[in-house]
């Protein structure tokens, strides 16, 4: 049995992943982590998320330490914000607990942060930028393909709900990484965020990356690969945060047999 700790566990994905996770007959969840001092503190998980009663307390945050403990959580789900998941990640590895992160927006310096804890913890962690099966494969086509049409113009374009704090998405930044690795051009100078004004002509080694925001747009990303008189679109369309979801529980189920002291990813978890 896979004991499961999540954070975020009262928002948009930590209670879809705490009800996905209590259908499953390998893991249970153990512990509920919420911000520091929230006034969920000490309440029922199941019955703030509309479950009623399952028997796993909510902790603030800064008892974390004591959650883990108490829980005897084998590894801790954190969909956050960059900046507190960070902490949250070098305190669970400190404590010996395994990783599955889906938080986006983290910087270089923080990823170094991160890699640093886990290795020296010798913990196991899945990180991705999207859980979402289908969207690795998007990835894994992009790696393909991008060789194959090194000439052509490429241009990334994603849309998200009006609540999204980060832009471009970790997923658009991560086709950008790919295109430009496969392409052949520097990312330090390939990318184009957005034009404005009077831009000139496109270059060459362009890669434009575009970000638009509002209502409840789950997540689009497209990728066009634009030739003279004709152009190849590349598309991956959540319908609902189910698709992050079932990718976590892949990862959780991953999770047992992967390397200690190493950041592993989607890629790894579907083999591909």
């Amino acid at each position: 049995m896979i004991k499961v700790a999540v954070t975020g566990a009262c928002g948009r994905m930590g209670s879809g992943i705490i009800k996905t996770v209590l259908q499953q007959e390998d893991m249970e969840v153990v512990t509920a982590i919420e911000a520091p001092n929230s006034p969920l503190a000490g309440k029922d998980v199941g019955e703030v998320i509309g479950l009623g009663p399952i028997g796993v307390e909510i902790f603030g945050a800064e008892n974390l330490v004591e959650a883990l403990e108490k829980s005897k959580a084998d590894v801790l789900v954190d969909f956050t914000i960059a900046n507190a998941a960070v902490e949250t990640i070098k305190t669970t590895a400190k404590c010996g607990v395994n990783l599955v992160v889906g938080t986006t927006g983290l910087s270089d310096e923080q990823m170094m942060e991160i890699k640093d804890s886990i290795s020296k913890n010798n913990v196991k962690a899945v990180i991705s930028p999207n859980m979402a099966v289908g969207v690795n494969v998007f990835f894994k086509i992009l790696k393909d393909l991008a060789p194959v049409l090194a000439d052509y113009d490429v241009e990334i374009i994603e849309a998200h709900h009006k609540h999204k704090k980060d832009a471009p998405s970790g997923t658009a930044v991560r086709a950008f990484e790919i295109i430009a690795q496969e392409t052949e051009r520097n990312p330090q100078e390939a990318g184009v965020y957005g034009r404005n004004g009077l831009v000139g002509e496109r270059t060459k080694n362009e890669i434009g990356v575009h970000a638009v925001r509002g209502g409840d747009i789950v997540g689009d990303h497209l990728v066009l690969f634009a030739g003279d008189g004709e152009r190849l679109e590349i598309v991956h369309r959540a319908h609902s945060r189910q698709a992050f979801v079932s990718g976590v529980i892949k990862a959780l189920r991953f999770i047992p047999s992967a390397d200690k002291g190493k950041i592993c990813d989607m890629t790894d978890v579907l083999g591909i």
